[in-house]
């Protein structure tokens, strides 16, 4: 009998035990699930640089494969630079053509300038004459000379009036003339500009993904035409539920295992988004709020992104990350943060 009660009492106490157990094993794995700053939603991101030629016209060369790395300033494509050759001779004759028009002009001002000479001395001479028939003795001068000879000295005065109009008209084409080299010279670089641009090239180390681009197609001007994945912007986006991040801080350290073959990498949190887009209460088209009528009385919590810069030494040497890897992540805790958010 009392076998039977001792065996009792310890079915007993081994079920409390298993059951107290099972509670506490529970309540461990709640709190990592609901109050551990983790997630399995981590992204790999990373700078997408859509390259863009510059100028139209066709693909005359694309100097990259799919997939490869490359490195800035690597020319990607060429785009045909026939017309742009011929637009930068162009430029080229214009500049020869106003400097002649300029030196043209620099001829008709030294003419100009002596035509001002030679009519301010022969007004001067003959202003010379008007005075002395003008203060001779009587009966020595006819009236007669003297009025021809001041209408000689006005005459004399209206030539180097016009000599010098003749020598502001020669000074105004000379400043044209310079104003055409200027707008000759500025048509040259712009042409030469473009003549550069016709090979397009890398603007920073990364690889090309995603290549359909081909000699011959088309390429518009500010029209994308090639991927480069920008190798120095990687980092990590992490997607935590709202109720963790009064656990999350800038500067925490993170452990980032990745899906692929599980690697484990090292990171630190750099920022944590301020605001997502809210689909139960879009803007109406009159500018007013728009609320659900409908409310669902379970709610999940938001979750919120969160940056983290990959710590480049724990990168192991072969591994290639792609933007869109999925990694989980779990923020270390224990170091306090006051005031950080």
């Amino acid at each position: 009998m009392k076998t039977q009660s001792l065996q009792s009492l310890l079915r007993i106490a081994i079920t409390l035990v298993v059951v107290a157990a099972a509670l506490l094993l529970a309540r461990m794995l709640w709190h990592e699930d609901a109050e551990s700053p983790w997630t399995r939603d981590g992204r790999i991101r990373a700078d997408v640089v859509r390259i863009a030629p510059d100028v139209s016209g066709l693909i005359r060369t694309v100097a990259v494969h799919d997939n490869e790395f490359v490195h800035r300033g690597q020319v990607l494509f060429i785009v045909d630079p026939a017309r742009f050759e011929n637009a930068v001779q162009q430029a080229q004759a214009e500049i020869a053509s106003a400097q002649a028009a300029l030196q043209v002009a620099q001829a008709d001002i030294r003419a100009a300038q002596a035509g001002v000479a030679a009519a301010n001395a022969q007004s001067g001479s003959l202003r010379d004459k008007a005075q002395r028939r003008d203060h001779a003795a009587p009966g020595v001068v006819s009236t007669e000379e003297r009025t021809d000879a001041t209408a000689a000295a006005a005459i004399g005065q209206a030539q180097v009036l016009e000599a010098r109009a003749r020598l502001g008209q020669a000074q105004a084409e000379r400043s044209k003339a310079l104003a055409g080299e200027q707008l000759a010279r500025a048509h040259l670089a712009l042409a030469q500009l473009n003549l550069a641009r016709t090979q397009v090239r890398a603007p920073s180390d990364g690889a090309i993904t995603n290549l359909k681009l081909e000699a011959g197609d088309y390429a518009a001007a500010g029209a994308p035409r090639m991927a480069l994945v920008d190798s120095d912007s990687i980092y990590v986006e992490g997607y935590f539920e709202e109720t963790k991040l009064p656990q999350i801080h800038v500067g925490d350290p993170v452990d980032i295992r990745l899906m692929a073959g599980g690697v484990h990498l090292r990171g630190t949190v750099t920022g944590i988004a301020r605001g997502i887009a809210s689909r139960e209460n879009p803007m109406g088209s009159d500018l007013l709020s728009e609320t659900n009528p409908i409310f669902d009385w379970v709610r999940l919590a938001q979750r919120i992104p969160v940056r983290i810069a990959i710590d480049r030494a724990s990168l192991p040497p072969h591994l290639r990350l792609a933007a869109g890897m999925t990694a989980t992540l779990r923020v270390q805790q224990g170091t306090l943060h006051p005031g950080k958010t």
